[in-house]
């Protein structure tokens, strides 16, 4: 199996750490709002990651983190916590807030056929093992404090940036001109590990005793907490979203490393951007777009699903709802096809060697770094193939969807259809392959006044009660 590992910056064979099970981490989410599209195209290539280290033969362990407090509307450590902003809005407080959207997630990765994680937990879950790393890192000697904060202090570091490459002397601030910074933090890229309860923070609502006074978590300390909690460190792979290469990744690394001295996770994987007009999906640029508003235009969840696996995980995708809709068709074809080989009593040729071909292309596909858009294309290849009989490509088609995830077992038999209409079909079939093509749409006219439609697919016409 090759993965593309963000750290090598390259494609490697995939060791695990201990023979036949591999510990994965999956950067979860803030959850003060509704997770869109973007977020969830980053949920799909962690599941198919999941999906294809199960097909070969991997004891998966999952683990993912809710956050739940310290996550701030700057990565430069200013501005509010995102759960305060939720609060506020709802009128609620950030536990409610927090309970509603995790739900909320939940469900749209259910909806969307993703595997949940085993292990899960919350940053405000993990307080006391967050505050140990941050009191190990002071007796190391790679903390500073302000007035503000318990900082990490990024130049005791001498490979800080190696998951981005971007060296410490090229990082500056991300945060914005209006924002006034702590005076007393000494270089842009340190992070905030601890805040204390002072400033424009002195009425935060989440708070928690530490040795060094009330206060609460920075971002980041949270995911390298849950991760050694739940996987030990280290653990095989991290995943998440580009977005974090440049910050939340470096710093969990920074700080997990230094605080043990030894790796944090061998493999770091990242997913690419969902696009809308070229331009990132965000909340803060206020053109996200929810799984409920592609269920409000009539579009199945795992049409999404379909749409997201035509495109490799590290590609950028641009989010149209034409191209949506065109996924939305393409899975209704693959439904159909897969309720017609169901019911079809086809024992015609089965060319085994092709058959293996098959399955040998598919596995290859997805091993070579999660191949998605190969792994349809050998999907098609097999529909559409005349060596195999309907119930192997129904065998293989099975199999394939243990890893493309488009719930396809639970698509039902064919409906006895009566043989009126069944003799129409086939004159209709008849006229459509000479290119009649007036008298077969005359014919489907009649056949949809008597109550039936029908629909031309690589397997044949697919006829079904209107």
């Amino acid at each position: 199996m090759l993965l593309y590992n963000t750290l090598a910056r390259k494609k490697e064979q995939f060791k695990p750490i201990k023979r036949g099970v591999v510990g994965l981490y999956t950067c979860g989410p803030t959850v003060y709002n509704y997770v869109h599209l973007g977020n969830l195209r980053t949920y799909l290539f962690e599941d198919v990651l999941q999906r294809v280290l199960e097909w070969d033969g991997y004891k998966v362990r999952r683990a993912m983190n809710i956050t739940d407090v310290g996550h701030l509307t700057s990565d430069a450590d200013e501005g509010d916590d995102k759960l305060e902003i939720g609060a506020r809005r709802e009128g609620k407080s950030p536990s409610e807030v927090a309970k509603f959207y995790a739900s909320r997630f939940f469900a749209d990765l259910a909806a969307l056929n993703v595997i949940k994680p085993a292990m899960v937990l919350a940053a405000t879950q993990t307080i006391p093992e967050q505050i140990e790393i941050i009191k190990l890192l002071g007796q190391k000697g790679f903390t500073y404090v302000s007035d503000k904060a318990i900082y990490f202090d990024t130049s005791k570091v001498p490979d800080y940036g190696k998951l981005s490459g971007q060296k410490l002397s090229e990082k500056k601030t991300g945060a914005r001109a209006e924002i006034v910074q702590d005076a007393d933090k000494r270089h842009p890229a340190d992070f905030a590990l601890w805040f204390f309860l002072k400033g424009r923070y002195r009425r935060h609502i989440l708070h928690w005793p530490s040795p060094w006074g009330e206060g609460f978590p920075g971002w980041h300390i949270e995911c390298s907490a849950i991760s050694r909690k739940l996987l030990g460190q280290p653990f095989d792979i991290h995943t998440g979203g580009v977005d974090h290469i440049g910050t939340h990744h470096t710093n969990e690394i920074a700080q997990s490393e230094s605080a043990y001295g030894k790796p944090l996770a061998d493999y770091w994987m990242h997913g690419e951007f969902l696009t809308v007009d070229q331009g990132r999906m965000g909340k803060s640029a206020g053109n996200f777009i929810t799984l409920a508003d592609l269920e409000k235009r009539g579009i199945d969840p795992l049409a999404y699903r379909y749409f997201v696996l035509g495109a490799h995980y590290r590609s950028p995708l641009n989010f149209t709802w034409e191209a949506v809709e065109g996924a939305a068709q393409a899975l209704k074809n693959t439904r159909r096809i897969t309720a017609l080989l169901k019911t079809s009593k086809d024992s015609g040729k089965n060319n085994r060697k092709v058959a293996a071909s098959l399955h040998q292309s598919f596995s290859e596909a997805v091993n070579d770094d999660l191949n998605t858009p190969r792994a349809l294309a050998v999907l098609w290849e097999t529909v559409k193939s005349d060596s195999i009989s309907s119930k192997t490509k129904l065998k293989l088609i099975m199999d394939f969807d243990k890893i493309l995830g488009l719930n396809l077992k639970e698509v039902r038999k064919i409906a006895r259809t009566p043989r009126n209409i069944v003799k129409l079909v086939q004159e209709r079939e008849l006229f459509r392959r000479n290119k009649q093509f007036v008298q077969s749409d005359s014919l489907r006219n009649k056949i949809k006044e008597l109550g039936y439609s029908v629909d031309d697919t690589p397997l044949g016409p697919f006829v079904y009660k209107s």
